[in-house]
Parts: structure tokens; sequence; C-alpha cells
């Protein structure tokens, strides 16, 4: 019997981040033939999957996004089941701030109204409280916000091994440092050219490359409407070992100089030690291309989050720790949330781009699959299909 052809496959997957390797293994659980080219390592820390942690909520402005959220738990327990460990930490979500502040990450009094359209509890809360119960200080006596007690974080570097893990068990082969140049659609296939004068051959491509999706689909004549932004990011050291942190989003009136917006963590439960990530969501200095990232903190940023921390969060010694940056790619339609679904005219390329979407790998690599494989999933995505 002759040997498979390892440059000819069913399904290519560019990029090997979480979404990229869940859809590998969904399409390998069908039973076919899967290659992930990711152009850096495996596990790298260049894309929007990296830190230690992410936020889980399930409170937002929108509620179709709230309701995907309630549907793709089951995934996370089936992830968890098979990795043998938890993925999805409970520690509770805390939304606070000028209530009428709308901004990416959603509004506190929208948000409200669809965790009581789909009947999720929270506890709301006026600024007092939360600075009493919360080891808040100094908030403006008009903030308020909610505590929804199924919020969390999840265990990134846990996840992408996990989901590293299923693609390989499921069949998948995965290629690092193979960057995709092109790809080349006919009516038979899609001709997929490396960096390095390598072609591969497959029917069906799913394109998961985050931030890296325009440069590679120009050729095609789509262009994402994504801004990119480097966000800085930090750790704080914690002054009380007794008292721990939800999750937690501070919604405030923009500055002249940025967004305003602040978010954090409590301790990671799967870690030792006595740091607290607080970061600044701040959507400044957009740029277009990816590979121009530097992939450090920026000084101002990072002053500003120390300056919140001290006014806000007595909890925490001032003085940042491991200071980094995250690469973050938005649609440039706040509204739109993602893009995914068939690149336009290209019945046999699926794209997955931007957005905050960790929380949905397990759902979005299973419908970039349907999509490829079907035409069409049953999970409602239908806006942020390519119009």
């Amino acid at each position: 019997m002759p040997e498979r052809d390892p440059t000819r496959v069913e399904l290519i997957v560019v990029g090997g981040g979480p979404i990229g390797l869940a859809a590998a293994t969904a399409a390998a659980r069908r039973g076919k033939s899967v290659l992930v080219l990711e152009q850096y390592d495996v596990l790298h820390e260049r894309g929007s999957s990296g830190g230690a942690e992410r936020q889980w909520r399930l409170q937002y402005a929108q509620e179709d996004l709230a309701r995907l959220t309630v549907e793709v738990e089951p995934m996370w327990r089936e992830l968890e089941e098979a990795a043998g460990r938890r993925l999805v930490h409970r520690t509770g979500s805390l939304w606070f701030g000028d209530t009428t502040t709308s901004t990416n990450e959603g509004q506190v009094k929208a948000a409200v109204e669809v965790l009581d359209r789909i009947g999720l509890r929270y506890e709301w809360l006026a600024a007092r409280e939360i600075e009493d119960r919360y080891r808040f200080a100094g908030l403006p006596g008009h903030y308020e916000g909610f505590f929804q007690p199924d919020g969390g974080m999840v265990d990134v570097r846990g996840t992408l091994w996990a989901l590293l893990d299923q693609a390989r068990a499921a069949g998948v082969t995965v290629r690092d440092r193979e960057r995709v140049m092109e790809l080349d659609p006919d009516g038979e296939g899609v001709t997929v050219r490396g960096e390095h004068g390598s072609a591969y051959r497959a029917e069906h491509v799913v394109v998961t490359t985050g931030p890296y999706a325009n440069p590679l689909l120009d050729a095609l004549g789509v262009k994402l409407d994504v801004e990119l932004y480097e966000m800085t990011t930090a750790y704080f050291r914690t002054v009380d070992p007794d008292f721990d942190y939800p999750t937690w989003f501070a919604f405030q009136q923009p500055t002249e100089e940025d967004t305003n917006l602040f978010y954090g963590f409590g301790r990671l439960p799967w870690a030792t030690g006595d740091l607290v990530r607080v970061a600044p969501d701040f959507e400044v200095n957009a740029f277009h291309d990816p590979y121009r990232a530097g992939h450090t903190a920026d000084q101002t940023h990072l002053r500003r989050t120390a300056d919140w921390v001290a006014a806000h969060l007595p909890a925490l010694d001032p003085t940042p720790v491991r200071p980094g940056s995250c690469l973050i790619a938005l649609p440039g339609d706040p509204d739109r949330q993602f893009y995914l679904g068939h690149a336009p005219g290209e019945d046999r390329i699926v794209v997955h781009s931007a957005g905050w979407g960790f929380k949905y790998i397990p759902l979005f690599g299973r419908a970039c699959v349907d999509l490829a494989l079907d035409g069409t999933t049953p999970f409602d995505l239908s806006r942020f299909a390519f119009t």
C-alpha cells in the first residue's frame, strides 16, 4: 500500500493557536486528514493567546454572545475531562464603574438587562459596597456595578497544552516555523505555499491567524477591517495573604490620552506566589502591520496602571512586576465583535480573526470546521460573517 503524500491532506489549518488547534481536532475526529501550519513555535507568546490567564464571563451587552457563552460551557467541561485538569476557575466576575460608559468590552447596564433576560444570577452593588467587600478604594460615589459568581478566569497555558495534546492524539500533523505566504484556491481545492518554497494541497483551508490575518488574505482581495493594539500588562504583589480579588473590569469615561479602562484578576488558582495581574485596556496607537509589534510594555501605560493601582487597590503593592504586552486585533466596528465565516467568494476557505474570543475556543473551532466541510453550522454566528 503506497504511503500517503504528506503534502496533500483534506484540511489545512493555517495558524496553530488555540482556535486553530480546536478546529484541527474537530476535523480529525470527523475522519479527515489534517495539517496545521504555524509560523512561530507552537505555544508561542506573539499572538493574542499570550499571557497566563484570560477572564471568563457570562455577562455581555449582546444577548447572542451571552447565550454562546452558556452554550460553550459544556465544551469546556469536555476539554477539562480529556485534559484531566480544571481549566476554567469560577472565582467570580465584578463589573463596575460609570454604568453609562460603552466600550468594546460592553456596558454595565446593558449587560445586566441581558443577564435578566436569560436568567443568570448577579448581585447589584453601590460604590461603597464594592470598596468594602472587594478591597477597592477611592471610587467615585456614582460608580455602581454587579458581581456575577459564575465568572472567573481561564488557565491559558493549561488550555493550550490540552488542545495540542488532543490534536496530536486525534492524528493531526502540526508543523511549526512554517509561515504561509499564499493561498491559491481553484475549483478542486486550495494550494498553500510556504515561506521557503514549500507547497501543500488541501480540499479546504481554515485560517485562524488572529492579528496576522490581513497579510495573508491580501492576495485574495480580502481586507479585514481590524485595528491592532499592543496592550501593556503587568503583575503586582499582594500585601495581604488572606485576601484575594475576583476578576474585575472598571468602566470609566475616557481621558484625552486614552480610553481609561482597567481590568484585573485574583491569584492564579493553578499557580503559587503572590502576584496579581492588572492591565489597561487602552485602545490607542492603532496600527495594521502585526510584524512591527515590539512585544514590550508602553512605559506611559505602565505608569498609568501603577497609579491606578496605588489609588484604588490598597491590597496590592503598586510597583509593577514582569511588565509585558499582548498583541490584540479588534474589528473597526465594535458591534461586530469577531470575523468568522467563508472568505468572500471562496467556499473552500474559512477565516476566523479578531475579537476577545478565548472563551469561545471549542465552539469557534468546531464552527470553522462545520463551515469548511458542510457549508453551515448549527451555532448562531451569522453576524460575524463577512459582508
